[in-house]
Order: structure tokens, then C-alpha cells, then sequence
């Protein structure tokens, strides 16, 4: 239930998540806003790039994102605006599936592409209920429609309390291919009936893959 602010650019996320009657552990356990050194031994190292260039990917709609480290795989469904100008998130019925905002770039093209996911449920953890475990240094791939992978690193780690949330620092364009990964994060206001956090991973691309014989274009 957490709220990014809405810019004109790219509009507000609500509804990232809804706390469990009984969840197993902490929802979404905050990081400091620098959570320091990678641990060299738990990142996996990143695949070689394969013709990336300055210019990025070309477009090609995104179809799971993997964060092998943490054993997250998810497909991702494409999402739009909701009726207030928010970010629409995926129905609380399909926890496991992450969104990818329609209004960004695709994953690997050049600027700023968002992915969003719930936290948890009524019924338990979401795709991102371990999000906020992302280090510095990890890997994020992206599948994408043209059977490319965008693979992204991971560059920062964010617990921002909904009171100071810049979505100029999380959404402002880039001039090189970057990826947002949002999520619910910090505490639970039972009052209030949502979190008081934003998670916000920052990455960038540092490779593709493409299948045995093919070629990136």
C-alpha cells in the first residue's frame, strides 16, 4: 500500500503490497540508504556483454525478470495507469508475477525502465518479498520478446521513507540503459494499512545474451 510520487514523467505506484495475517518474517526488511561493499563470494559474476552498445538494446518487450541469487523468476505482464494516474501493479491473485511499466523503455534500451512488484499478499510473500536482500554487485536479467537477455547490475539499494521519496532520483531519464526494480518496504502501519517504505534497486546494463547463432540487432 505504499505510494511513489507522481511526476509527469512517470506517474505514482500504489498497492505494491498487503500484509499477511501470518507472514513468515518480515515483509520487506529495510537496508541502510548505503548498504556498503558487495560480498564478492554471493554476487554471481556477470555474463560477458555481447554487443552492447552506448545506444543500449532495441525494443523488445520484457517477459521475465530472474535475479538468480535470490532465486527470483518471474514473468512479468505489462502495466498501465490506473484510473488516480498511478502505476498499476499485477492483481493480488497473481503474486508471482511482477509489471513492467508500459510507459518506460523496454529493459536494455536506452533511459529508465520500471518494474514493479507486490511485497506480499493476504495470503503470504510476492515475487519481491526478498527484494530488499538485493547487494550491490548482483545480477538482474531481463528476458526479453526478441529471446535477448538484458543483464543488469545491480548499483545501489534504497529504503525510502514515503515522506522524502524523490521521483526525480528514482525516475529522472538517463542517458545510458538503467533498470528500476519497486517494491513495498519498511514497516507496516496496521493503522493505516500500508507500508511506510519504498524498496528502490538501481541497475544498469552490462551485458546481453542471445541464443547459440543469432545476433543482437
Amino acid at each position: 500500500m505504499c505510494v511513489l510520487l507522481a511526476t509527469a514523467m512517470v506517474p505514482a505506484l500504489t498497492g505494491c503490497g498487503q500484509h499477511p495475517a501470518a507472514p513468515a518474517g518480515t515483509p520487506a526488511r529495510a537496508l541502510p540508504a548505503n548498504p556498503g561493499s558487495p560480498d564478492p563470494s554471493a554476487a554471481r559474476p556477470t555474463p560477458p556483454s555481447q554487443d552492447v552498445s552506448v545506444q543500449g538494446l532495441p525494443r523488445s518487450a520484457p517477459e521475465r525478470v530472474e535475479i538468480p541469487r535470490l532465486d527470483i523468476d518471474a514473468p512479468l505482464a505489462v502495466m498501465g495507469l490506473t484510473d488516480t494516474g498511478s502505476v498499476d501493479t499485477p492483481p493480488f491473485s497473481e503474486p508471482r508475477t511482477a509489471g513492467w511499466y508500459g510507459g518506460s523503455v523496454t529493459p536494455g534500451q536506452n533511459g529508465t525502465s520500471v518494474i514493479v512488484g507486490h511485497v506480499d499478499t493476504t495470503s503470504g510473500p510476492a515475487v519481491f518479498y526478498l527484494l530488499s536482500l538485493v547487494r550491490h554487485g548482483d545480477t538482474i536479467e531481463v528476458k526479453r520478446a526478441d529471446r535477448s537477455t538484458a543483464v543488469f547490475t545491480v548499483d545501489a539499494i534504497k529504503v525510502i521513507p514515503d515522506s522524502v521519496f524523490d521521483d526525480r532520483q528514482v525516475y529522472a531519464n538517463t542517458p545510458r540503459p538503467e533498470l528500476r526494480l519497486i517494491t513495498c518496504g519498511g514497516t507496516f502501519d496496521r493503522a493505516a494499512q500500508e507500508y511506510t517504505s519504498n524498496v528502490v534497486v538501481y541497475a544498469h546494463l552490462t551485458g546481453a545474451q542471445k541464443p547459440a547463432g543469432t545476433t543482437i540487432r
